[in-house]
């Protein structure tokens, strides 16, 4: 049982010099036998192994990482937490993640900076404030906690804004107060931390190179570390998923995109809010170290490309520039890009697949983050009982079959 972290614990470190603190996850050699395997060692991954052991009793997983524990999109997001989602489904799912993040840091006994500081999204446009309008009526019946806001009070919220803008002045926007940002690699530690203390086994630098199968059935992995044999398999693994399902024999309907961010040198505090203008193609926070922290669409072609590209710096920050003024004094600090998984209708796969007992997590094109405890809880619960609970009954890849689609295009196509 891991040493708990607490005021307690940080003092006796203290007087001793900080030498008794222990590694936060062990890192074991992987075993010839799990019952199941997770592949993917970001935020979903681990969320996925860890509601597999509290809430399912399946402790005899290993959750396998090509890079480094947290390396992928997890630790290259823009930290949003936000439910209100137009579709039911979607803010079913989103809602029930940003109600675990409330409370997760206690759960994982690790500080992940939970900060409810609330979002805003823009009404920069006429249609807009009739989509947002319409989402706040939504968010009501679906017990999400939204409402739609004057310029005044986004004035009030956010003072550096400039809601006079010659092309996108500030009409109004939908708020919710208790969306908000977390430490994104913190989620990710937090989580593994738990999942070691569970006696799971997080195997880093180990790429899967095949998937085995007998008679129609998954019967373990091929890994740079060896085989390794499970009876369950979940691919978690974002921008990568096609990849993995090509080793297993059967296609998934998503395209890999780059979706970029930048930080801004740090400054005092100047806002406390997080602002999202989806008509600019722009959102943007302020970070506890002082960065502002800003992102936009995604680029315009597939690629895997994890860099930054000067086009993207001149689109989002030219739009920024004239919605908060201020922050074209500033310097860019550094600049980088995730690979994301979009599908038709903008909502992830949560699904079992072709091949029996093999699981797929996917399709959060460019909302995951703020997904990861709710999609994991999902996730879970359908590796474990072999069917789809209530949150993930509607997101199986049969919907594009069937052209059930769960659209939401319009509120995770850009700005997230």
């Amino acid at each position: 049982m891991k040493k708990r972290y607490s005021v307690f614990a940080i003092a006796k470190e203290a007087a001793r010099h900080h030498l008794g603190w222990e590694r936060a996850w062990a890192a074991p050699s992987p075993k010839p036998k799990y019952d199941a395997i997770i592949v993917g060692a970001g935020g979903h991954g681990l969320a996925t192994a860890y509601y597999l052991g509290k809430n399912h009793g399946l402790r005899n997983v290993a959750i396998l990482e090509k890079g480094w524990l947290g390396g992928g999109n997890t630790g290259r997001n823009t930290t949003i937490i936000r439910s209100n989602y137009l579709q039911d489904p979607s803010a079913a799912i989103y809602e029930k993640s940003r109600s675990l993040y409330e409370t997760l840091s206690q759960d994982l006994n690790y500080n992940i900076m939970f900060s409810p500081r609330g979002v805003i999204m823009l009404a920069q446009t006429q249609a807009e404030i009739r989509g947002y309008q319409r989402t706040a009526h939504a968010n009501a019946l679906q017990g999400v906690k939204t409402e739609w806001i004057e310029p005044r009070r986004v004035k009030e919220l956010c003072p550096i804004i400039n809601l006079d803008g010659p092309r996108y002045p500030v009409l109004g926007g939908l708020y919710q107060a208790r969306g908000g940002t977390a430490r994104h690699d913190a989620v990710a530690w937090g989580y593994a931390r738990a999942c070691s203390d569970m006696g799971m086994d997080i195997i880093q630098q180990c790429e899967v190179t095949g998937v085995s199968t007998e008679a129609g059935k998954v019967t373990g992995v091929t890994t740079t570390k060896g085989d390794i044999a499970c009876d369950k398999l979940g691919i978690v693994v974002a921008g990568h998923s096609s990849a993995l399902a090509d080793m297993a024999g059967f296609r998934l309907p998503i395209e890999s995109v780059a979706l970029q961010a930048l930080v801004s040198e740090p400054i005092k505090p100047a806002m406390d809010v997080v602002i999202m203008a989806n008509t600019v193609h722009g959102y943007m926070s302020q970070s506890d170290k002082g960065e502002m922290v800003i992102g936009g669409g995604t680029d315009g072609f597939n690629n895997y490309t994890q860099r930054g590209s000067f086009h993207h710096i001149e689109e989002t920050v030219r739009a920024l520039v004239e919605t908060f003024p201020m922050i074209s004094r500033l310097k860019m600090l550094r600049q980088w890009g995730g690979i994301v998984d979009m599908t038709g209708d903008r909502s992830p796969i949560i699904s079992k697949t072709p091949v029996g007992g093999i699981f797929v997590n996917c399709g959060w094109g460019t909302g995951g983050f703020k997904a990861i405890p709710g999609s994991g809880w999902a996730m879970a619960e359908l590796m474990a009982k072999g069917e789809p609970g209530p949150l993930a009954a509607e997101f199986t890849v049969d919907r594009f079959k069937v052209g059930k689609f769960i659209d939401e295009s319009v509120a995770a196509g850009v700005a997230h």
